[in-house]
């Protein structure tokens, strides 16, 4: 089945999508991007995800093309035509396409921003077989930009280091910079000791992450304890146990970090209680 596709404006069959070679999304990677969540045919976290696209914009002096209201609109419109149950929605908002490569930024009077969507159906998202058996990581050298807060298109390395992980039997790459954790290639990392979830602060050096949010509420909201800080390989493989959180992931357990299994290698209470929570929760608020 041909997916429907939203381009600048326009429902298009996915075959007649075009997009210009000169889009600075394509040779500059000037551009963010944001993945949203379709649980029963609703959008999962879709106000998060709005506000971190303004963010994203804002941070690189970029256009917005479209109002909050509109794109919800368009997420909508395209659940619809594509009869998305469960799946994911992909946004991606560029600089524009001028009339011809430079590093310099184009008027944004003269060249409007390009904004793509599209929609990838999941069938058993919320059902992941992965959920059971818990991910296996690795660790490998954190060397992107600073400015991770952004949620650019700048995806090489992340997905050099899915690569990585693949080529070594595993499922992800956890990176690390200066002896700690910041993130995994597309997720926020934690870890469970005596109970407690640690989880790398907010900063520069990390994607905030809008089910880490959701999720850390909830946890708090449950009576858990969350510690906001670094934290070292060494110490995770060391934990009770660990888990990731995206928007593609929900709430992802892990089992084992660098060949050394966590716990009794099976994924642990809390990660478990923290994915049926988030699930439920996030359906009831769905929209």
């Amino acid at each position: 089945m041909t997916r429907t596709v939203y381009v600048n404006g326009e429902y298009l069959p996915e075959t007649e999508a075009k997009v210009s070679i000169f889009d600075r999304g394509f040779l500059m990677a000037d551009g963010v991007y944001e993945v949203t969540s379709v649980l029963d045919g609703k959008l999962i976290d879709f106000a998060g995800h709005a506000k971190r696209l303004e963010r994203s914009l804002t941070e690189l002096d970029m256009a917005a093309p479209i109002t909050t209201e509109e794109l919800l609109e368009v997420h909508r419109e395209l659940v619809r035509l594509n009869g998305i149950e469960e799946g994911m929605i992909y946004l991606q908002i560029t600089r524009g396409a001028p009339e011809d490569r430079d590093f310099a930024f184009p008027d944004p009077a003269k060249v409007p921003s390009t904004i793509v969507l599209f929609t990838q159906n999941k069938p058993g998202l919320a059902n992941s077989p992965a959920a059971e058996k818990g991910l296996k990581v690795i660790s490998i050298e954190d060397i992107r930009w600073g400015r991770r807060d952004i949620k650019t298109v700048q995806l090489l390395y992340p997905s050099m280091g899915k690569m990585m992980a693949k080529k070594a039997g595993c499922d992800d790459a956890w990176m690390v910079e200066d002896g700690a954790v910041t993130e995994g290639t597309s997720n926020n990392a934690y870890i469970v000791k005596g109970g407690k979830i640690i989880t790398r602060q907010l900063s520069n050096d990390i994607l905030h992450g809008i089910t880490r949010a959701a999720v850390l509420k909830f946890a708090e909201e449950a009576q858990m304890v969350v510690e906001e800080r670094p934290f070292t390989i060494a110490e995770a493989q060391e934990a009770d146990e660990a888990f990731i959180t995206s928007a593609s992931t929900f709430v992802m357990p892990v089992v084992e970090i660098d060949g050394k299994a966590l716990g009794a290698g099976t994924p642990g209470p809390v990660a478990k209680r923290l994915r049926e929570i988030y699930l439920d929760e996030s359906r009831k608020a769905a929209v």
